[in-house]
């Protein structure tokens, strides 16, 4: 009987070591991968800053989902933004593709893909074609003019024009320039407004600054 109480107390005994060394196997598991965890999320933190680090040395900014390299023409850059798709497919449209590869410099005021969506529909449909290409050139050129102009060249004819700056376009008309809330406001021909949204984008043609409305000639 002894021998069995004994023979109990040592199962009981190896029972409690095992369950131990379990426990200590699982904390030290938990562990492993709260460090690992925490590895990974600085390995990703790192990278994303690395990325930013880069593209600020390059004078380069994201648009679109895409680096806009300093180094690339206009439309080199907005044929990588997801956001110019639009933009890009009338430039084509409109044969203005070696005007804006060329030499320049030019300042863009670039409407976005949720922009041209503003319009009546079937309108981008219907500059689009080929019967509508100098319409569809018009309403482009409405929106470059010549010369290399920053948000803060901008901002800086508002304030000598006492609150305005009017800009003329290679179409020949011109646009009103504002500020409102701390952001360029421009005004078109038929009195529409658009938001410059991002500005600066640098070229090495010129510079970009994303609109949220298309602008409209005469």
């Amino acid at each position: 009987m002894r021998k069995f109480i004994r023979y109990t107390h040592l199962l009981a005994a190896a029972a409690a070591i095992s369950l131990g060394a379990c426990a200590k196997k699982d904390a030290n598991n938990t562990a492993m991968n709260s460090d690992m965890a925490i590895t990974n999320d600085m390995m990703g933190a790192n990278d994303m800053a690395m990325t930013n680090d880069m593209s600020a040395a390059s004078g380069s900014v994201m648009v679109g989902g895409a680096e806009m390299l300093p180094t690339k023409t206009i439309v080199e850059n907005a044929s990588k933004s997801a956001d110019h798709t639009t933009l890009v497919s009338a430039v084509k449209a409109a044969d203005l593709v070696d005007t804006l590869s060329g030499a320049g410099p030019f300042t863009v005021f670039a409407p976005t893909n949720a922009a041209f969506a503003k319009l009546p529909a079937g309108a981008v449909d219907g500059l689009m074609k080929p019967a509508m290409k100098a319409d569809l050139k018009k309403v482009l050129t409405y929106h470059v003019v010549a010369g290399k102009l920053t948000a803060a060249d901008i901002s800086a004819k508002i304030k000598a024009g006492n609150g305005k700056a009017e800009l003329t376009t290679v179409q020949g008309e011109k646009l009103t320039a504002m500020e409102s809330g701390g952001k360029i406001m421009l005004t078109d021909a038929k009195g529409g407004t658009s938001t410059v949204t991002q500005g600066d984008v640098m070229q090495s043609n010129g510079v970009v600054h994303v609109v949220d409305t298309v602008l409209m000639p005469k």
